[in-house]
């Protein structure tokens, strides 16, 4: 796996009754391509950081998540595949009881631990002082030098990476269109949109502090807007009517979509065109960041609640 590339993802155009009836181009950019694990938003947020990692020196990387987290499978895989060695601290110290049954029911730290990682699973009020500087230090003590990335890995050289998403051949488009969740990547997309695009996030948690996420890495204020109703009640929150959703799409278009992050975009955006929320004739591009590893283990908590859903 190359971080040094710079890769360019493919648009896939997306055909549906509904858009032809109103004379709208729906396009997809296929981020979820790049790698079957490491892929979409993961790939553009870790490509800088795990270069700063090689210029300090540093031979570890340390990073946060819950125990479904693309984030921390991606980061188990990059830092193998560049030669660092990775830790995750995890949310739930429930989870490191008993290791053998924590990963016959989770395929993300499974997996995550057949790269390398190793797991640090903490109390849920431990990992809310996740930043603090006296957790910090401890984690210091308990593994020495360390090149930290924040939980969904965004920072400034995310951010600088997830401007590398849009090309030159995408000013065509009058609307960009991301899933929002700490922000990283829709500012990195806000920061290269052209004057006359439209970006439209698409949250996938409940609150309104994301905007003031947004404006830490955003150099433009007036090109974005965020649309708050398509969260289905937070994140890791579904309905029946989104499992059915992101399948209709799947046999409509052969494209997989997540429940987490790219189904309930795709859901938002076909609902506001439905609605006719965008000007007749709109050139629309909806960015696919991925995710779709992440199906598997969303399919096992359906069974695990006696649910006759599933993800196909």
């Amino acid at each position: 796996m190359n971080f040094n590339s710079q890769i360019q993802s493919k648009n896939q155009h997306i055909v549906l009754p509904e858009l032809e009836a109103n004379n709208y181009q729906l396009f997809i950019k296929r981020e979820d391509q790049i790698h079957p694990l490491v892929s979409g938003n993961k790939f553009r947020k870790l490509k800088y950081n795990l270069k700063e990692a090689l210029d300090q020196k540093k031979t570890t990387l340390l990073t946060f998540g819950g125990a479904f987290s693309n984030h921390i499978l991606a980061t188990a895989i990059a830092g193998k595949s560049t030669g660092f060695k990775t830790i995750g601290i995890i949310r739930g110290d429930e989870l490191g009881v008993d290791l053998e049954k924590t990963f016959a029911s989770n395929s993300t730290l499974r997996n995550a631990s057949k790269h390398g990682m190793q797991f640090d699973f903490v109390s849920r009020e431990t990992y809310r002082n996740k930043t603090s500087i006296e957790f910090t230090e401890i984690l210091q003590k308990k593994y020495g030098d360390f090149y930290c990335i924040p939980e969904g890995g965004t920072n400034s050289l995310a951010v600088k990476g997830c401007e590398e998403i849009l090309t030159k051949e995408d000013s065509q488009f009058d609307y960009i269109c991301s899933c929002v969740g700490t922000g990283g990547t829709i500012s990195g997309i806000i920061n290269n949109a052209k004057n006359h695009q439209k970006v439209l996030g698409f949250p996938v948690l409940k609150g309104d502090f994301l905007e003031n996420e947004i404006l830490k890495y955003a150099k433009k204020q007036e090109n974005w807007e965020l649309n708050n109703d398509y969260h289905f009640g937070g994140y890791g929150k579904y309905s029946d009517e989104l499992i059915h959703f992101i399948n209709r799409f799947k046999s409509q278009t052969d494209i997989p979509l997540d429940p987490i992050y790219t189904g309930k975009m795709m859901f938002g955006v076909l609902d506001m065109i439905n609605k006719k929320r965008f000007p007749n004739g709109s050139k629309i591009l909806i960015i696919h960041s991925g995710g779709i590893q992440g199906i598997a283990g969303f399919n096992h908590r359906l069974k695990s609640k006696f649910s006759d859903l599933k993800i196909l």
